[in-house]
């Protein structure tokens, strides 16, 4: 079969559109965010009803973490790369299209079950689809998988094992988070969703990317690459 030219430009494009659509879902949802978002959110659910914080909504909290985030990889790695700029300037975009998104989605009556496992199940694929796609484009992606790419590279050590430090991390400090804002025992963000997306997200990322790479040619439409690589 031939394949079908999918240009990076476009997979950057789609990829962050997907992966918007799909934290909208699962937060609609409310079975728990992924371990990578829940931090943001547990910070904006609490921080947003404080006296005059209204303004600080999901997406804000999302890339002002993820700026932080970057600060810490360049104390890290005691470096500074352009693609970690641009990578924050993934995250606002990022940002300001989930609470778009947000905006527009209705919020679902918690006694309606079978809606709610519906959009946690969209959302689910959304943000599987849109990892994949942002993995094959060269502009830098989130800072979430920017710090877990270049620990990895500057430390010469498993993307995967890094990977899994992280998302351990993350879940751990969105509890911890939970608990201090909302009282011990108050999971904000992180129930049985989170867990489920722990166990297969991997799985179903990497089923998706091999049958993408089957079907499409990831091409550059743009001679942009080397301004990012810097």
């Amino acid at each position: 079969m031939k394949k079908r030219t999918f240009y990076t430009e476009l997979a950057y494009v789609f990829g962050i559109i997907s992966l918007v659509f799909g934290v909208t879902f699962m937060e609609r949802a409310d079975f728990g965010m992924s371990m990578v978002v829940a931090p943001a959110y547990v910070l904006h659910r609490y921080i947003s009803t404080l006296p005059g914080m209204e303004w600080f909504t999901f997406g804000v909290a999302e890339y002002t973490l993820q700026l932080f985030l970057v600060i810490v990889l360049m104390i890290v790695v005691r470096k500074f790369r352009i693609s970690y700029f641009f990578s924050f300037v993934t995250a606002v975009l990022y940002g300001y299209l989930l609470d778009l998104v947000m905006w527009l989605t209705p919020v679902i009556a918690s006694e309606n079950i079978a809606l709610r496992i519906i959009f946690f199940v969209l959302g689910e694929l959304f943000c599987t689809i849109g990892v994949s796609l942002v993995l094959h484009t060269y502009i830098p992606p989130e800072a979430y998988e920017l710090f877990v790419a270049e620990v990895s590279r500057h430390f010469h050590l498993p993307t995967g094992k890094v990977k899994w430090v992280y998302d351990i991390t993350s879940c751990l400090v969105a509890v911890a988070l939970s608990f201090i804002f909302f009282g011990f025992g108050e999971f904000v963000g992180v129930k049985w969703g989170t867990v489920l997306c722990a166990v297969i997200n991997g799985v179903i990322i990497s089923a998706l990317i091999k049958w993408e790479d089957k079907i499409f040619d990831f091409e550059d439409g743009l001679k942009w690459r080397r301004f990012f690589e810097k």
